[in-house]
């Protein structure tokens, strides 16, 4: 496979689930806005924050209000990492690869990005909860298509390393969020609010229903444990660094696994994952905990790209698995 194809594959499924992610966080924010009486700039204040990208939204809405926000994160075509960018992109890597992805993938990409080009023509008077969960949907029909109709070669592992890693990323900002908002609302802790916002968090990510089949009560440490290092609920952080680490292992690659630099660091991961507790994931402090993991994601994400989709046409040539195009 083309090195080329391979990146584009990559960061289709990775662009389509950061816009997945985007609508949850917004979604879930709406919601727990219906349930208190504050709705204030202290509940979207940290979904800019997660993004890195304050001084973007300095410069460019000024004040932090729900309209500003959303029009941000939803509809801003300037901003690489709003919904409407996202699926462009996904949709942009999509095209130059319909060769070899399925048709019925493609066209559904292609619809989930007409639908939003349409909402965004409205302004943000269409970013409702609605259309969220639209957006929620049109990813999870796009995912399941794409599982159903790819055959389990080259293209659908890096399809699915892509989710994977954007996944538990976007698992462990939403886990932040949580942080932030706390900061500033420490008089809520342990209140009824308190257990609202845990059990937004929960529902963010699909997973309320499975953590109460399994806890009764909500607790700080047993949803930290439930998102961090479940083994088996399919958004939780370390399970999505194990099916990430089971595609990477399929892929082979350039060089021999033991010298593959992004296999060595995933592996390191999920290996410390294993041997960590909650109580040593709170104790040590959950933002710099989520700051560190962040930043390995980041460097297996790197490793990635320069094992695989890098222009090295001498490590290509000696395995003849992957071909690098200039």
């Amino acid at each position: 496979m083309l090195s080329r194809v391979a990146n584009s594959i990559f960061w289709m499924s990775r662009y389509v689930e950061r816009a997945e992610n985007l609508a949850r966080f917004i979604d879930v924010t709406l919601n727990v806005i219906l349930d208190h009486t504050n709705g204030g700039s202290e509940h979207w204040e940290p979904l800019v924050r997660t993004t890195g990208d304050e001084e973007y939204f300095a410069k460019h809405y000024g004040q932090i209000t729900s309209e500003n926000v959303r029009r941000f994160l939803t509809f801003d075509r300037d901003y690489s990492s709003s919904i409407i960018a996202s699926i462009r992109f996904a949709r942009e890597n999509a095209r130059t690869v319909r060769e070899a992805i399925s048709s019925e993938s493609w066209e559904q990409l292609n619809a989930f990005y007409h639908f939003v080009k349409d909402a965004a023509a409205h302004g943000e008077q269409a970013a409702t909860s609605e259309f969220y969960n639209e957006v929620k949907q049109h990813c999870h029909l796009f995912n399941g298509i794409l599982d159903a109709t790819m055959t389990r070669g080259k293209g659908w592992h890096f399809a699915n390393l892509g989710r994977h890693l954007e996944r538990a990323d976007k698992t462990s900002r939403i886990l932040d969020v949580k942080y932030f908002t706390l900061l500033h609302s420490v008089q809520d802790v342990g209140t009824t609010f308190d257990d609202l916002l845990w059990s937004a968090v929960l529902r963010s990510v699909s997973g309320f229903e499975m953590y109460r089949k399994r806890y009764h009560g909500i607790t700080i440490r047993r949803v930290v444990e439930f998102l961090v290092l479940e083994r088996d609920f399919p958004r939780a952080i370390r399970h999505c660094l194990h099916d990430a680490e089971e595609s990477l292992r399929a892929l082979g690659g350039p060089v021999p696994l033991a010298e593959n630099s992004a296999h060595r660091a995933l592996t390191a991961l999920i290996a410390r994952l294993a041997e960590t507790s909650v109580d040593t994931i709170i104790d040590g402090g959950m933002h710099e905990f989520i700051d560190d993991l962040q930043g390995e994601l980041n460097g297996i994400g790197s490793a990635i790209r320069e094992t695989y989709f890098a222009q090295r046409p001498l490590a290509a040539a000696k395995s003849g698995a992957f071909q690098s195009q200039r």
